[in-house]
């Protein structure tokens, strides 16, 4: 699974741009070493929030597995990774709601006044902060992410998934121009098929089937008066 999390990081970058590109491109440096080295680590930066984000959902995922409904989280979260997958653009609306405005407004004064200060860790403070920013293909990934069902897994995931937004966006940072948009939106056309191919597999090892490396079998370990599902990978 965690290689479509790069994959998916990938295609969102074209949707996201519009969002990320004018901060990206304002990620700057003296020379071309510093400047190449600021933006890695400002992308750096923005996949290990990420990661952090995916090890809190993962957590979630993972203590809701204990309660034994593990099987039922994973076919529940795949099947809101397909919804998710065919209404992304719309998920970016929660952007108008005046309480994410206002959080979105804070984050973006907070990101220019680390790039004002032009130093290394101010880039990859940056980094940290602009992984915060809502975003509709960040919302789909971390569905999956609480879907894996495990801190490190859904750390993991979200680390890869912004691992995979960084070709688009350190093309961008260097040659400073935008894909046309026609050319983002045939890259965009492909994230509802990726959306319903992860909610599929998602669903897929819910279901236990026996199937290895697909869906594996459900084993019942008894903790105690708690019986709990854990998924065998073979």
């Amino acid at each position: 699974m965690l290689w479509t999390a790069f994959v998916l990081g990938f295609l969102g970058s074209f949707h996201c741009v519009g969002m990320c590109g004018p901060i990206a491109l304002a990620v700057g440096g003296k020379g071309s070493n510093t400047f190449l080295f600021n933006k890695i680590i400002y992308n750096l930066g923005r996949s290990l929030t990420y990661a952090m984000l995916g090890l809190v959902i993962g957590s979630l995922g993972f203590s809701l597995s204990l309660a034994g409904i593990q099987q039922g989280i994973s076919i529940g979260m795949g099947v809101l990774v397909v919804l998710l997958s065919l209404s992304y653009k719309k998920a970016d609306q929660f952007l108008s709601i005046p309480a994410l405005s206002g959080v979105v407004s804070w984050i973006k004064s907070k990101l220019g006044r680390y790039l004002k200060s032009g130093s290394k860790v101010a880039f990859f403070s940056t980094g940290l902060v602009n992984g915060l920013l809502p975003c509709g293909m960040v919302y789909m990934a971390l569905v999956v992410a609480m879907g894996m069902q495990s801190p490190w897994l859904g750390s993991a995931y979200m680390f890869f998934f912004g691992m995979g937004t960084i070709p688009m966006l350190l093309g961008l940072m260097i040659s400073g121009d935008l894909l046309p948009i026609v050319r983002r939106q045939q890259f965009q056309k492909a994230i509802p098929y990726l959306g319903m191919l992860i909610g599929i597999l998602m669903v897929f090892r819910g279901l236990g089937l026996g199937i290895p490396g697909l869906s594996p079998e459900l084993a019942v370990f008894d903790y105690g008066t708690q019986q709990v599902e854990i998924t065998m990978c073979h």
